[in-house]
């Protein structure tokens, strides 16, 4: 076959277990998809040629746990913890509306991929806007909105190229078991329907039991997983308030028959250990967010403890308004760098562990690693450029090391998704681009307007015309 891309010359980071870097070539062909690399040179030079000399070549990044419409929230209440966190957010969502929901996400999305991810699991904002009472420790809804709330945010991540598992919850507490059935199985073919077959990464349920009243909630999701055979991803002890009902609420989803490999933990800061077990025994996944954990105070997931016993371990971005800068080498450094300094030893977690926390083991856990997460052939080719001479980093020792511990965004030049150049210098090639900027602060302004909150400090000139 002609490939349609052919990368040269590049020192390939491909993440596939058991092949060490090596300098060499890559291609790909008009689906998108990988048809051979190796290393020297390439058995010809077809389509696209792309001479990587230099450069590092990567896998893109796979954010396992993101909130792509909070992208615009960046800076709120930076002394808050989660939930008085969650409501400064929420207080200025309220003000939003369908198509704002569209402008939120697709900057969101576009950030990511101007950031080096090319894939990422999305906790779109549901129908239901909720607000945490902190005396109650429950959630109460402060909207309900249309079903077009959630479907233009369906459309801002088809639109973005940004491949992209959604999750849906069913917000049975507020609709009941038999419209949350129905409602959550028209929004999972709302979402198939819109987004290209190719970027499609498919739907899972939104975990809620930590915020839910009754055990019925696990049911209902254990049910779901099981009708539709997905991913149930739900926020799990990330912090330390009102923990031991926190706590109490795993045994919820475990006497639903929800454990298993389907079955994901958001954060998962501060579990007993015989959850930890229970996760570990079932084959049940955590999503770790470190710079979101370090941002909110949420606590410290000691990630080494979790892996001794078994437990698979995909790395997230978290809302862009937590970790304010979407950097995936940030990330990664912060939770390198906290998990060696708590256990006083440098080799406890090496850079490429955490770097396929970051990629191959983010697609494990969400069940993608057929499509997403290493260069392999009949993978898609979605890879990062990244020069370590650009600023200069000096010689690169080790090629994960120099990686790492030492590249980040300002060394980024391309992100490649399906073969196709997706970003250049941190700048998404998309067509709408341009427009995204200027749509997020007119609309984030007026959303904050509405509610009666301040306006912004700083905004775009065409925002405030």
């Amino acid at each position: 076959m002609t490939a349609a891309l052919t990368v040269t010359g590049g020192l390939l980071l491909t993440m596939a277990d058991g092949q060490q870097p090596f300098t060499g070539w890559l291609t790909a062909g008009p689906d998108g998809r990988i048809t051979g690399l190796g290393p020297g040179e390439p058995p010809a030079r077809d389509g696209t040629v792309l001479d990587a000399r230099g450069k590092i070549i990567a896998p893109g990044f796979v954010s396992a746990h993101s909130h792509l419409h909070t992208s615009g929230l960046r800076g709120l209440a930076a002394g808050e913890t989660l939930y008085p966190w969650v409501r400064a957010n929420n207080e200025i969502l309220l003000g939003a509306a369908a198509e704002d929901m569209y402008w939120f996400a697709l900057h969101g999305c576009l950030d990511f991929v101007g950031n080096g991810i090319t894939s990422a699991y999305n906790f779109a904002q549901n129908r239901v806007l909720w607000l945490y009472d902190q005396h109650t420790h429950r959630d109460v809804p402060g909207a309900v909105h249309p079903e077009e709330f959630l479907t233009r945010q369906f459309d801002a991540v088809a639109d973005s190229g940004l491949r992209v598992l959604t999750a849906i919850r069913l917000d049975d507490e507020h609709f009941g078991p038999d419209r949350a059935r129905a409602g959550f199985d028209r929004m999972a073919r709302e979402a198939r329907d819109r987004t290209p077959a190719d970027t499609f990464l498919g739907v899972s349920v939104y975990g809620s039991v930590q915020w839910s009243s009754s055990a019925r909630t696990a049911v209902l999701e254990a049910e779901t997983m099981r009708r539709h055979g997905i991913v149930n991803q739900a926020h799990f002890v990330e912090t330390t308030e009102n923990i031991e009902a926190q706590r109490a609420k795993f045994a919820w989803y475990a006497e639903a028959g929800a454990l298993g490999p389907d079955m994901l933990f958001g954060h998962f800061v501060h579990p007993t250990d015989a959850m930890l077990d229970a996760v570990a025994d079932s084959g049940s996944a955590v999503v770790w967010q470190p710079a979101s954990n370090g941002r909110l105070g949420s606590g410290f997931a000691d990630i080494v403890r979790y892996r001794e016993r078994g437990v698979r371990v995909g790395l997230g971005l978290d809302d862009q308004s937590c970790t304010d800068v979407s950097d995936p080498f940030q990330n990664m450094r912060i939770g390198l760098y906290a998990l060696r300094a708590a256990h006083c030893r440098a080799s406890v977690m090496m850079p490429r562990e955490v770097l396929r926390m970051h990629t191959l083991g983010a697609a494990e856990v969400l069940g993608a690693a057929d499509r997403i997460g290493s260069l392999e052939p009949g993978k898609y080719a979605d890879f990062l450029v990244v020069d370590p001479a650009d600023p200069d980093t000096g010689p690169v020792w080790d090629a994960y090391a120099g990686y790492v511990l030492a590249c980040g965004p300002r060394n980024l030049k391309e992100v490649w998704i399906g073969g196709r150049r997706a970003a250049v210098d941190g700048r998404p090639t998309h067509p709408r681009a341009a427009e995204t900027g200027p749509e997020l602060h007119t609309r984030m302004t007026r959303a904050a307007h509405d509610r009666g909150l301040p306006a912004p400090l700083l905004t775009t000139p065409a925002a405030t015309a």
